[in-house]
């Protein structure tokens, strides 16, 4: 227990957005992908969810890792399959975002989700290392209201309001982890991730990654920052974390450079260099390989889920 609380307490907590929506018309997306964790509270209507098209009901709540690919269908089986890319192009056709406080929770055929990071040592991202599925979340109804609360908070401008928002947020997570322990999932996942606090160079490597993310992250200099050996450090950092370094970075470098794409107007060029990818085309490569849609359609991403 002691190491889950180091855990927790190591989470970095980051707010990315929060809606009411209403199904607009039945659709599966086959490969729902988002770089921040997403946690679905379905109000009315039909969610499903994995290749088994497991069902959400009614006041049960859909967690989605981020960085995981998942087949999602909302509202009754239909011919309506699209991909993630269609889904962000052309969300308005799915979904009609709701604003109104009195309708959240009683419009038919709606949900309501909140986005968010959750980093150890603000590094690595907690869920995604856990390399566990979508999964369901039943019988919880302090989780259920804090999505809720979110939701409300963000519809309104209201004194204090980043700062609820930032706590209730904070208590997502918490609540997820404790709902995870109690129902014993992911074990063996968990006893891995506690590893990352019994080896301080563990820590030093992460931070230096962080600090580090468009430099020369060759095994070569991160031996020198573990101290241990260029043809051990490979196995070392795969020991303890269960993916391999350069994996591992190349992950990091991907989700700084769509945090640029977001939030700055800098040339994809530019992002590509910035993240340590001296040659654009193989970055734009590499970049649609693992989110399944171009840099700068991703670019156009928060534009387009704002509906």
């Amino acid at each position: 227990m002691e190491d889950y609380n180091k855990v927790i307490e190591s989470l970095g907590v980051r707010y990315i957005k929060a809606k009411n929506l209403v199904l607009q018309q039945p659709f599966t997306v086959r490969n729902s992908y988002d770089v921040g964790n997403n946690l679905i509270l379905l109000h009315k209507g039909r969610l499903s969810f994995g290749e088994e098209e497991q069902l959400v009901e009614e006041g049960e709540m859909l967690f989605i890792p981020g960085g995981r690919a998942t087949k999602v269908t909302y509202g009754e089986p239909s011919s309506k399959s699209i991909t993630n890319d269609d889904l962000i192009t052309n969300k308005d056709k799915f979904f009609h975002s709701n604003s109104d406080l009195d309708l959240i929770g009683d419009a038919e055929e709606s949900h309501s989700f909140v986005s968010f990071e959750a980093k150890v040592f603000d590094s690595v991202n907690f869920f995604a290392s856990l390399d566990v599925p979508a999964f369901l979340i039943t019988g919880n109804s302090k989780l259920a209201n804090l999505v809720i609360k979110v939701v409300e908070e963000s519809l309104q401008e209201l004194p204090g309001r980043e700062r609820l928002i930032t706590i209730y947020t904070e208590n997502i997570v918490v609540e997820i982890v404790r709902y995870i322990l109690k129902n014993k999932m992911f074990v063996e996942q968990l006893a891995t991730n506690s590893t990352y606090f019994k080896d301080p160079r563990l820590i030093d490597l992460f931070n230096y990654i962080k600090e580090n993310i468009g430099g020369d992250l060759s095994n070569k200099v991160l031996s020198g920052v573990a101290n241990v050996s260029e043809d051990y450090v490979g196995q070392y950092f795969k020991m303890l974390t269960g993916i391999n370094p350069q994996d591992y970075i190349e992950y990091q470098r991907m989700e700084r450079a769509v945090f640029l794409l977001r939030t700055t107007k800098k040339s994809i060029r530019d992002i590509g260099k910035e993240v340590g990818y001296k040659d654009t085309a193989y970055f734009c490569r590499r970049f649609k390989m693992m989110f399944g849609i171009p840099a700068g359609k991703m670019r156009r991403r928060e534009s387009a889920m704002n509906i």
